[in-house]
């Protein structure tokens, strides 16, 4: 019964953030009205939506004892959460008052609507082949086994790489010159802990880990990159 009340809990949580989303959307548009009449910012929404639901329905619940961690900064966690979220209002609002616009038109536009949308579905796949093994923190679970298929194949970061890619499309779906600056920042701020988590990962399986880092990409493919 406690299984089942939180498989339902978990898409609810993520339609009431895509809600939260819709309202900072909708202040800075100039209102309901004006987001029900963006289009970009609408298939915005979808994308969040649909990508929130599934990941909740899919992700299984993971064991609560790690068998090693890395402490983090509070600071640091609060502002990969809200950076994300803050970079599609901050964008919102600039087309809204013609600063900074971007160009490139519609063209530029709807492909960030697109590119956003690659982002979501990349961190999903990433976070879904994970399972149970993904953490919000910086652990290692039980019988946690180093994942080095599919994405992963490529790629050591995908779950980052999609969240940065789709914090990108946000900024440009709105044309939005000052957006980029969260933007870049959350990314460094992410590779500041993908370095971290290097660290752990490297700690706990030593050279199997380090014979996967020398043929996969940290953000990109491509042996040896970080």
């Amino acid at each position: 019964m406690t299984a089942g009340r939180g498989g339902i809990a978990r898409p609810l949580l993520a339609l009431v953030v895509t809600g939260l989303d819709a309202l900072l959307l909708a202040l800075a548009l100039g209102g309901w009205s004006a987001l029900a009449n963006h289009p970009r910012a609408l298939a915005l929404l979808a994308c969040w939506a649909v990508s929130g639901v599934v990941l909740a329905a899919l992700r299984p619940p993971r064991p609560r004892d790690a068998v090693a961690e890395k402490r983090e900064s509070r600071l640091l966690l609060a502002s990969l959460g809200l950076i994300p979220l803050l970079i599609p209002p901050l964008a919102a609002g600039s087309e809204r008052l013609g600063w900074g616009t971007l160009p490139g038109g519609d063209g530029l536009r709807w492909s960030g609507v697109g590119l956003a949308a690659l982002g979501l579905a990349v961190r999903v796949a990433a976070m879904r082949q994970l399972g149970s093994r993904f953490s919000p923190l910086l652990t290692v679970q039980p019988d946690h086994v180093l994942e080095t298929r599919g994405l992963y194949a490529w790629i050591r970061h995908p779950g980052y790489l999609g969240a940065w890619l789709a914090s990108l499309g946000a900024a440009l779906a709105f044309g939005s010159g000052p957006a980029l600056a969260p933007v870049l920042l959350f990314g460094a701020l992410m590779a500041a802990r993908a370095r971290r988590e290097e660290a752990l990962l490297e700690d706990h399986f030593g050279e199997a880990w380090r014979q996967h880092r020398a043929r996969t990409g940290g953000f990109l493919p491509g042996p040896g990159r970080h």
